[in-house]
């Protein structure tokens, strides 16, 4: 079987541990952009360390979870979103205005919709969590 989107079953499988109360999650194959993806929950709590395990194939990683995580899911097609747009996306997509984040991929990286709004960068949408 061809797996289409890599990173929207990673996401899957980390609220559906979340939501069965797993402490430890399992994730492959690997990827930069889940990689990326994942220090951005890092970076703001949801979850806690994870480890990439390479075994010469497409690696694997390894999760902590922490029980913050409420809804992750990713945008596809992955839309472009300009700066003055950012708002109208985190509004029609996050549950609420003081919590979650747009992930967003930009020309310097992939970071969360405050950080890009601060740099004042555009880019595509990957997902959102909360």
């Amino acid at each position: 079987m061809v797996r289409i989107n890599t990173l929207n079953d990673a996401l899957n499988a980390i609220v559906t541990a979340e939501r069965n109360g797993r402490p430890q999650v399992l994730i492959r194959p690997a990827s930069k952009i889940i990689i990326r993806f994942l220090r951005v929950m890092q970076k703001h709590g949801y979850i806690g360390d994870f480890e990439f395990i390479d075994d010469h194939r497409s690696g694997k990683i390894v999760i902590n979870l922490l029980g913050h995580i409420n809804k992750a899911a990713v945008i596809s097609p992955r839309f472009d979103v300009k700066v003055a747009d950012i708002e109208k996306w985190v509004v029609n997509l996050l549950p609420s205005r003081q919590f979650g984040y747009l992930v967003l991929s930009t020309s310097q990286g992939i970071m969360d919709h405050i950080e890009a709004r601060h740099r004042h960068l555009g880019g595509k949408i990957l997902g959102y969590f909360a």
